[in-house]
C-alpha cells in the first residue's frame, strides 16, 4: 500500500483518499517574474512523479498547480523593465511551458492564474472578516488575526510565541499582532489594484493558494505539496486561512520536497550558484536532467555539480542500450512474465513515499536480465524490454526512440550523423577487406570524437558519448 510522508504527522501514512478511487491534488506553482531554475525544476519533476505513479495505480487525479501572476516581486521586475505586468508575465509563463514541456512534465488538470480568480478571493477575505478571524486596518490592509486561529503552527511546529519574540513590524505596517500577515494590500500610486469592499488593492500571496486551491478542489482535499521553503509561511498561512474560512480541514497529506545545492551550498543568487533550466538544458539534454533530480529521494537534498550529470548521463546511456535494437511490443505479452519480480520490486520502492532511487535501481536490475535474455534470444527480450519501457515511463523517462537517443544531439560542434555514418562504413568495409590497421585507425579516429561503437551479428552501432 502507498505510504506517504506526511509533512503535519511528521511520518510515513498509508494513504488513503476521501474519495475512493479519486486524488485530488494542489501544488504550488511558480511566481512569474523570471526564468525557472533548478529549484522550480525540481518541483515540477518530483509532482510529476507523483502525478504519473498516482495514476499508474489506477486513481482518477485532479492535478491542479496555480501560478502566481501577481505578486511584489512581479510589480518591481515589471517596474524595472519598464513593460506592462501583464505583458512580463505572459512571457514568463510561456517561457514556463517551454521549460516544463522540454523536461517531460504532464501537463496538470488545470493551471489556475490568481488574477482569474479576484472575486473568490475577495469572498474569502470577507468570510474571515465576518468571523473574527480577520480586521481592516487603519491604512487600508486587511489582515489575518494569526491569534485568533487556534491551530496555527501546527505544520511547521513552531511555537506562536517563539515566533512572536523575533518578530518585527515594518513601519508602513499597521497590524495589530507581529505575526499577522496581509490578506488584502490597499493600493499605492502606479500599482496595478482591483475594487474591493475595503478599497482599491491587491491580494496578499497566501490568500491566492487558499482561494484558487478550494475553488478547484473543494474545501477538503487529499495532496498539497511543494517545496521545503514554503511549509513556513505559506503553508501555515494557507491552512490558517482555508480552515478559518470553511471550519473544515483543509488538506490530508502535506508533502514538501528538500532543497537544492550547488556543490554542497544551499543555491542562491547572492552566492553566485544560481543556475535556471534554460544554462542548465546548453549543457545536458532534460532527460538527464530530469534522471539527474530522481536520484535523490524528493524529501532529501539535492546536490548539483556536473559530475552529478555526467553519472546521470552515464546511467541514462546504459538504460537505452538494452533497449536498442530489441522490438517495440506490449508490456503484457507473455515474455514480459519473467519481469514480474522486478515490477512487484519497483511498486514496493514507490510505494515507499516514491522512492526513486530504489525504483531507478530496480531499473538496472532488470536491465541486467534484459541484456542476460537477449545474449541468447533477442527476440525473448522484447518482453521485459517492453516492461523496462512502461516502468521508466513512470518515472518519465526511456521514452525516446533509443536509436535517436544514443546518437544523441549533433549540435555541439562534433561530427554531424552524416560524418560518423561515413567513418562507420569505411571501418566496416576495413574489417571486410582484413585491412585491421586501417579498421582500429577509423574506431581510434570515431573515439576521439566522442563516439561510442557497438558490433553486433547486425552490424555496428554507434551512438554518441563513447
Amino acid at each position: 500500500m502507498l505510504q506517504i510522508h506526511n509533512s503535519l504527522t511528521r511520518r510515513k501514512e498509508p494513504f488513503e483518499p476521501i474519495e475512493p478511487g479519486k486524488v485530488r491534488m494542489y501544488v504550488c506553482g511558480m511566481t512569474v517574474y523570471d526564468y525557472c531554475h533548478l529549484g522550480h525544476a525540481r518541483v515540477m519533476v518530483v509532482f510529476d512523479v507523483v502525478y504519473r505513479y498516482l495514476r499508474a495505480l489506477g486513481y482518477e487525479v485532479t492535478y491542479i498547480r496555480n501560478i502566481t501572476d501577481i505578486d511584489d516581486k512581479i510589480i518591481r521586475r515589471a517596474a524595472e523593465a519598464g513593460e506592462p505586468m501583464q505583458a512580463l508575465t505572459e512571457r514568463f509563463i510561456q517561457a514556463m511551458h517551454e521549460d516544463s514541456d522540454a523536461l517531460g512534465i504532464l501537463p496538470p488538470t488545470d493551471e489556475p492564474r490568481a488574477t482569474a480568480h479576484m472575486d473568490e478571493i475577495l469572498a474569502m477575505i470577507g468570510t474571515l472578516i465576518e468571523k473574527g478571524l480577520a480586521y481592516v486596518a487603519e491604512n487600508g490592509d486587511v489582515y489575518y488575526a494569526v491569534a485568533r486561529f487556534a491551530g496555527y503552527g501546527k505544520l511547521s511546529g513552531k511555537d506562536p510565541q517563539d515566533l512572536r519574540a523575533g518578530a518585527r513590524v515594518e513601519i508602513d505596517e499597521a497590524k495589530r499582532d507581529p505575526l499577522d500577515f496581509a490578506l488584502w494590500k490597499s493600493a499605492k500610486p502606479g500599482e496595478p489594484a482591483w475594487d474591493s469592499p475595503w478599497g482599491p488593492g491587491r491580494p496578499g500571496w497566501h490568500i491566492e493558494c487558499s482561494a484558487m486551491s478550494t475553488c478547484a478542489l473543494g474545501h477538503h482535499f487529499d495532496i498539497h505539496g511543494g517545496g521545503a521553503d514554503l511549509q513556513f509561511p505559506h503553508h501555515e498561512n494557507e491552512i490558517a486561512q482555508s480552515e478559518g474560512a470553511t471550519g473544515e480541514t483543509f488538506v490530508n497529506v502535506w508533502m514538501h520536497n528538500g532543497f537544492v545545492r550547488v556543490n554542497e551550498e544551499k543555491m542562491s543568487k547572492s552566492l553566485g550558484n544560481f543556475f535556471t533550466v534554460r544554462e542548465i538544458l546548453e549543457r545536458f539534454r532534460p532527460e538527464e536532467v530530469r534522471y539527474f533530480i530522481l536520484t535523490s529521494q524528493y524529501r532529501s537534498p539535492l546536490n548539483y555539480d556536473d559530475e552529478h550529470l555526467e553519472q546521470a548521463r552515464a546511467a541514462l546511456t546504459r538504460l537505452y542500450t538494452a533497449l536498442r535494437g530489441v522490438p517495440d511490443v506490449a508490456s503484457e505479452t507473455p515474455d514480459a512474465s519473467v519481469a514480474a519480480p522486478f515490477v512487484e520490486r519497483f511498486h514496493a520502492a514507490m510505494d515507499d513515499d516514491f522512492n526513486t532511487p530504489e525504483a531507478l535501481a530496480v531499473l538496472f536490475d532488470l536491465v541486467r536480465e534484459v541484456n542476460r535474455i537477449r545474449a541468447d534470444d533477442p527476440g525473448a527480450a522484447a518482453g521485459p524490454a517492453a516492461v523496462l519501457r512502461r516502468l521508466g515511463g513512470v518515472l518519465g523517462i526511456l521514452q525516446e526512440d533509443p536509436e535517436l537517443y544514443l546518437r544523441g544531439r549533433a549540435d555541439d560542434g562534433g561530427l554531424s550523423d552524416e560524418e560518423i555514418e561515413n567513418l562507420v562504413q569505411a571501418r566496416i568495409a576495413a574489417r571486410a577487406a582484413k585491412d585491421w590497421g586501417e579498421a582500429d585507425r577509423l574506431r581510434t579516429l570515431l573515439t576521439e570524437a566522442g563516439i561510442g561503437l557497438e558490433d553486433g551479428p547486425s552490424g555496428t552501432a554507434w551512438r554518441r558519448g563513447a
